[in-house]
């Protein structure tokens, strides 16, 4: 009885492992690409895996703070239908992203969570890939003074070996931009 026990544990171990086949594991922990993703799901292939990063903020109009470095890692969710991020930064903060492709709308929604502030609703932002291989994202947000704009993300110079990130104030057609935010990474693994 014991032996079919376990031959009946062990056949179900195996079922569940290969529906749920593209989710992290200790041997493969940033997960896998799930070929029935939508396409667009492999725009952050680049990033999948482990970034050591140079933050800096802006502090006021004309000044910056120190650089803070960080962990950020890249991982294939929902059986690899999604990507998740986690920030690790030395002065504390922590945060991150869930990252999905919507077909129907082709557009990226990502929804972010931080330490430094709990909010009963995530953050959103929406965009895509442009055609020089940048990822831009955007949210409606009004500026200091009440003008009408976006905070715009970007992840530009991607490539295996890293990417750079900014974070911007831009208007409704983009001829003001401020940035705010600048994050310089290289690929550890």
């Amino acid at each position: 009885m014991k032996k079919l026990n376990f031959i009946i544990l062990l056949l179900v171990s195996f079922a569940i492992h290969a529906q749920y086949k593209y989710e992290p594991t200790p041997a493969n922990p940033y997960g896998s690409l799930n070929p029935e993703a939508p396409p667009q799901t492999a725009d952050f292939a680049p990033l999948i895996g482990l970034c050591k990063c140079k933050s800096v903020t802006r502090v006021d109009q004309s000044t910056w703070a120190d650089t803070v470095m960080m962990d950020w890692t890249f991982k294939y969710i929902m059986n690899g239908m999604g990507v998740q991020d986690e920030t690790l930064k030395e002065d504390g903060g922590y945060s991150g992203s869930i990252r999905q492709y919507n077909a129907d709308s082709a557009r990226w929604y990502v929804h972010y969570y931080s330490t430094g502030f709990v909010s009963p609703t995530l953050s959103s932002w929406e965009g895509n890939k442009t055609e020089n291989g940048d990822i831009v994202l955007y949210r409606p947000q009004q500026a200091p003074n009440g003008m009408e704009g976006f905070y715009r993300l970007t992840f530009s110079d991607i490539s295996e070996k890293g990417f750079n990130w900014a974070g911007e104030w831009v208007n409704p057609d983009e001829t003001i931009v401020y940035p705010t935010w600048r994050i310089y990474c290289v690929k550890k693994e």
